[in-house]
Protein backbone atom coordinates (compact mmCIF):
# COMPACT_ATOMS: atom_id res chain seq x y z
CA UNK A 1 0.00 0.00 0.00
CA UNK A 2 1.06 3.88 -1.09
CA UNK A 3 2.36 4.84 2.98
CA UNK A 4 0.60 8.34 1.44
CA UNK A 5 -2.48 6.38 1.89
CA UNK A 6 -1.88 4.87 5.55
CA UNK A 7 -3.90 7.01 8.11
CA UNK A 8 -0.63 7.47 10.32
CA UNK A 9 1.32 9.17 7.65
CA UNK A 10 -1.89 11.85 6.36
CA UNK A 11 -3.25 12.78 9.97
CA UNK A 12 0.83 13.77 10.51
CA UNK A 13 0.90 15.48 7.30
CA UNK A 14 -2.83 16.66 8.06
CA UNK A 15 -2.37 18.47 11.41
CA UNK A 16 1.31 19.54 10.36
CA UNK A 17 -0.08 21.71 7.23
CA UNK A 18 -2.82 23.02 9.01
CA UNK A 19 -0.42 24.40 12.31
CA UNK A 20 1.71 25.76 8.96
CA UNK A 21 -1.58 27.49 7.63
CA UNK A 22 -2.55 28.57 11.02
CA UNK A 23 1.24 30.37 11.39
CA UNK A 24 1.15 32.24 7.93
CA UNK A 25 -2.93 33.59 8.93
CA UNK A 26 -1.15 34.97 12.15
CA UNK A 27 2.55 35.94 11.60
CA UNK A 28 4.82 36.77 13.98
CA UNK A 29 6.89 39.72 13.74
CA UNK A 30 10.76 38.95 13.30
CA UNK A 31 11.66 39.46 16.93
CA UNK A 32 15.42 40.49 16.91
CA UNK A 33 16.54 43.84 16.31
CA UNK A 34 19.39 42.59 13.73
CA UNK A 35 17.62 42.10 10.18
CA UNK A 36 17.11 39.02 9.72
CA UNK A 37 18.95 39.14 6.39
CA UNK A 38 22.01 40.36 8.55
CA UNK A 39 21.73 37.68 11.13
CA UNK A 40 23.63 34.74 11.96
CA UNK A 41 22.32 30.98 10.86
CA UNK A 42 22.08 30.48 14.78
CA UNK A 43 20.04 33.66 15.56
CA UNK A 44 18.03 32.85 12.49
CA UNK A 45 17.45 29.52 13.70
CA UNK A 46 16.58 30.51 17.48
CA UNK A 47 14.31 33.17 16.37
CA UNK A 48 12.20 31.33 14.31
CA UNK A 49 12.39 27.79 16.30
CA UNK A 50 8.51 27.66 16.58
CA UNK A 51 8.24 28.76 12.42
CA UNK A 52 7.37 25.69 10.31
CA UNK A 53 8.53 27.07 6.66
CA UNK A 54 6.82 24.23 5.29
CA UNK A 55 7.09 22.93 1.60
CA UNK A 56 3.76 22.92 -0.37
CA UNK A 57 1.57 19.84 -0.84
CA UNK A 58 2.24 19.60 -4.13
CA UNK A 59 6.10 19.91 -4.06
CA UNK A 60 5.58 17.34 -1.34
CA UNK A 61 4.25 15.29 -3.72
CA UNK A 62 6.35 16.09 -5.87
CA UNK A 63 9.33 14.73 -3.66
CA UNK A 64 8.05 11.79 -3.12
CA UNK A 65 7.34 10.88 -6.84
CA UNK A 66 10.94 11.52 -7.39
CA UNK A 67 12.08 9.35 -4.70
CA UNK A 68 9.93 6.42 -5.77
CA UNK A 69 11.18 6.86 -9.46
CA UNK A 70 14.91 7.55 -8.99
CA UNK A 71 14.96 4.75 -5.78
CA UNK A 72 18.02 6.49 -4.62
CA UNK A 73 20.06 4.81 -1.46
CA UNK A 74 20.81 7.86 -0.02
CA UNK A 75 19.15 11.15 0.25
CA UNK A 76 20.41 14.08 1.75
CA UNK A 77 18.24 17.30 3.32
CA UNK A 78 18.93 20.60 4.18
CA UNK A 79 16.64 22.05 6.59
CA UNK A 80 14.28 19.76 8.19
CA UNK A 81 12.56 22.19 10.42
CA UNK A 82 9.12 20.26 11.82
CA UNK A 83 9.47 17.32 9.29
CA UNK A 84 7.55 18.13 6.47
CA UNK A 85 9.40 17.53 3.43
CA UNK A 86 11.06 14.51 5.59
CA UNK A 87 8.38 12.97 6.07
CA UNK A 88 7.05 12.87 2.07
CA UNK A 89 10.67 11.99 1.95
CA UNK A 90 11.05 9.04 4.18
CA UNK A 91 7.38 7.74 2.81
CA UNK A 92 9.00 6.99 -0.14
CA UNK A 93 11.82 5.20 0.85
CA UNK A 94 9.77 3.09 3.02
CA UNK A 95 7.60 2.44 -0.22
CA UNK A 96 10.34 2.08 -2.24
CA UNK A 97 11.55 -0.91 0.47
CA UNK A 98 15.23 0.82 -0.50
CA UNK A 99 17.38 3.97 1.01
CA UNK A 100 17.62 6.15 3.90
CA UNK A 101 16.92 9.80 4.52
CA UNK A 102 20.06 12.41 6.19
CA UNK A 103 18.59 15.70 7.18
CA UNK A 104 19.93 18.22 9.20
CA UNK A 105 18.63 20.65 11.80
CA UNK A 106 20.39 23.66 13.37
CA UNK A 107 17.29 24.24 16.25
CA UNK A 108 17.26 21.69 18.70
CA UNK A 109 13.73 22.71 19.27
CA UNK A 110 12.83 21.57 15.74
CA UNK A 111 14.97 18.14 15.59
CA UNK A 112 12.73 16.93 18.87
CA UNK A 113 9.55 18.08 17.04
CA UNK A 114 10.36 16.86 14.01
CA UNK A 115 11.65 13.35 15.58
CA UNK A 116 8.20 12.97 17.20
CA UNK A 117 6.21 13.82 13.79
CA UNK A 118 8.27 11.32 12.20
CA UNK A 119 8.04 8.75 14.61
CA UNK A 120 3.93 9.54 14.52
CA UNK A 121 3.85 9.30 11.05
CA UNK A 122 5.73 5.57 11.00
CA UNK A 123 8.61 6.44 8.69
CA UNK A 124 11.05 7.12 11.71
CA UNK A 125 13.14 4.27 10.87
CA UNK A 126 13.75 5.54 7.72
CA UNK A 127 15.84 9.14 8.81
CA UNK A 128 18.84 10.04 10.57
CA UNK A 129 18.30 13.74 11.76
CA UNK A 130 21.72 15.73 12.29
CA UNK A 131 21.65 18.10 14.32
CA UNK A 132 23.97 21.13 14.30
CA UNK A 133 25.35 23.16 11.61
CA UNK A 134 24.93 21.21 8.10
CA UNK A 135 27.75 22.47 7.15
CA UNK A 136 29.88 20.30 9.66
CA UNK A 137 27.16 17.61 10.03
CA UNK A 138 26.93 16.94 6.40
CA UNK A 139 30.44 16.66 5.89
CA UNK A 140 30.10 12.79 7.86
CA UNK A 141 27.47 11.93 4.89
CA UNK A 142 28.53 9.01 2.82
CA UNK A 143 28.04 9.07 -0.94
CA UNK A 144 27.23 8.13 -3.56
CA UNK A 145 23.86 10.52 -3.21
CA UNK A 146 20.95 9.73 -5.06
CA UNK A 147 18.85 12.94 -4.22
CA UNK A 148 19.80 15.85 -2.46
CA UNK A 149 16.49 18.80 -0.69
CA UNK A 150 17.84 22.28 -0.19
CA UNK A 151 15.46 23.82 1.86
CA UNK A 152 17.55 25.44 4.29
CA UNK A 153 18.54 28.95 4.55
CA UNK A 154 18.85 30.25 1.10
CA UNK A 155 22.24 31.75 1.72
CA UNK A 156 23.64 28.38 2.48
CA UNK A 157 22.02 26.22 -0.05
CA UNK A 158 25.43 26.52 -2.42
CA UNK A 159 27.97 26.15 0.31
CA UNK A 160 25.80 22.99 1.26
CA UNK A 161 25.52 21.96 -2.32
CA UNK A 162 29.09 22.50 -2.98
CA UNK A 163 30.37 20.59 0.06
CA UNK A 164 27.94 17.63 -1.70
CA UNK A 165 29.39 17.58 -5.19
CA UNK A 166 31.98 15.17 -4.57
CA UNK A 167 29.95 12.45 -3.34
CA UNK A 168 27.48 13.30 -5.74
CA UNK A 169 25.92 10.28 -7.73
CA UNK A 170 25.79 10.41 -11.86
CA UNK A 171 22.56 11.40 -12.54
CA UNK A 172 21.80 12.41 -9.12
CA UNK A 173 19.16 15.32 -8.44
CA UNK A 174 19.20 17.99 -6.79
CA UNK A 175 15.85 20.05 -5.51
CA UNK A 176 16.17 23.60 -4.31
CA UNK A 177 12.85 24.55 -2.89
CA UNK A 178 11.98 28.67 -2.94
CA UNK A 179 14.16 29.00 -5.95
CA UNK A 180 11.86 32.28 -6.74
CA UNK A 181 13.34 34.03 -3.59
CA UNK A 182 15.96 36.86 -4.31
CA UNK A 183 18.00 34.95 -1.59
CA UNK A 184 18.43 32.04 -4.17
CA UNK A 185 19.93 34.36 -7.09
CA UNK A 186 23.38 32.64 -6.98
CA UNK A 187 22.57 29.51 -6.57
CA UNK A 188 20.66 29.40 -9.29
CA UNK A 189 23.32 30.99 -11.52
CA UNK A 190 25.40 28.24 -10.62
CA UNK A 191 23.35 25.38 -11.49
CA UNK A 192 22.11 27.00 -14.75
CA UNK A 193 25.93 27.72 -15.89
CA UNK A 194 26.44 24.84 -17.80
CA UNK A 195 30.36 24.65 -16.47
CA UNK A 196 29.52 23.47 -13.61
CA UNK A 197 27.97 19.95 -15.13
CA UNK A 198 24.30 20.38 -14.12
CA UNK A 199 20.89 20.07 -16.32
CA UNK A 200 18.68 22.34 -14.60
CA UNK A 201 14.87 23.50 -14.61
CA UNK A 202 12.66 25.25 -12.79
CA UNK A 203 9.23 23.77 -11.59
CA UNK A 204 5.92 25.66 -11.07
CA UNK A 205 5.10 24.67 -7.41
CA UNK A 206 4.64 27.02 -5.20
CA UNK A 207 6.96 29.33 -4.33
CA UNK A 208 8.90 27.29 -6.99
CA UNK A 209 11.02 24.60 -7.79
CA UNK A 210 14.99 24.39 -9.05
CA UNK A 211 14.99 20.62 -10.08
CA UNK A 212 19.04 19.78 -11.60
CA UNK A 213 20.21 16.81 -12.48
CA UNK A 214 24.14 16.32 -12.22
CA UNK A 215 25.23 15.61 -15.97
Amino acid sequence: MNTLTMTGTATVLDRLFAAADLEAANPVPWPLDTPITEATAEQRAEALAEAYLPISRSAGHLLYTLVRNGRPETIVEFGTSYGISTVYLAAAVADNGVGHVWTTELSQTKVDAARDNLEQAGVGGHVTILPGDALVTLAEVRGPIGLVLLDGWKDLCLPVLRLLEDRLAPGALIVADDSTFASMGDYLAYVRDPAHGYVTVDFPVEDGMEISCRA
